[in-house]
């Protein structure tokens, strides 16, 4: 027997431990994916924000994400677009090539996140439309005041969370 394979290894040059290694990446990406699944995010953009989150560089082409992930370039392609749209990926050009290479960037839960207070200005107005059409003294009015009143507190604690992360991300992780 050969010493690699006394070693636990296999005589082809390893491929069972890198075969090991992506069959662990793959549990991961889908048990992550899943539950973004449970919290809302549609499946595919689940299970390609986890693969581009767990690679080793944070970046993949849609090649890489195709063969890892097993799906189409179409499929690769519409849950990138949603994912550039929420701002939780980036695209970017490799140099000298046509070729894109789709990025998770550190602080995409922030900027999501973010993006979220525009959203919620503008739920809120038009709540304040409804409020007013409705009057405070009907069931529904009071229903959308109260939903009213609930995003004016999460914008505003929104607001004051994001400058404490700030603060924990520059103490505990340097950025």
């Amino acid at each position: 027997m050969s010493e690699r394979r006394r070693e636990g290894g296999r005589a082809d040059g390893g491929r069972e431990e890198a075969t090991e290694g992506e069959a662990t990446a793959s549990r991961f990406i889908e048990r992550f994916a899943a539950q973004l699944v449970e919290a809302g995010m549609t499946r595919m953009p689940a299970r390609v924000f986890a693969a581009l989150l767990s690679s080793e560089r944070g970046d993949l082409t849609s090649a890489e994400l195709g063969e890892q992930l097993k799906i189409s370039p179409a499929a690769v392609s519409g849950a990138v677009r949603y994912l550039a749209q929420v701002n939780m990926v980036s695209r970017e050009r490799e140099p000298g090539s046509r070729r894109e290479r789709y990025r998770v960037q550190g602080d995409q839960w922030y900027s999501a996140l973010t993006e979220r207070d525009a959203t919620l200005r503008s739920w809120q107005a038009t709540l304040r439309e409804g409020v007013s059409h409705f009057g405070l003294e009907t069931p529904q009015g009071r229903r959308l005041n109260e939903t009213l009143e609930f995003f004016q507190f999460l914008e505003k604690e929104l607001g004051s969370l994001m400058e404490r992360w700030a603060t924990h991300r520059a103490q505990h992780l340097g950025r």
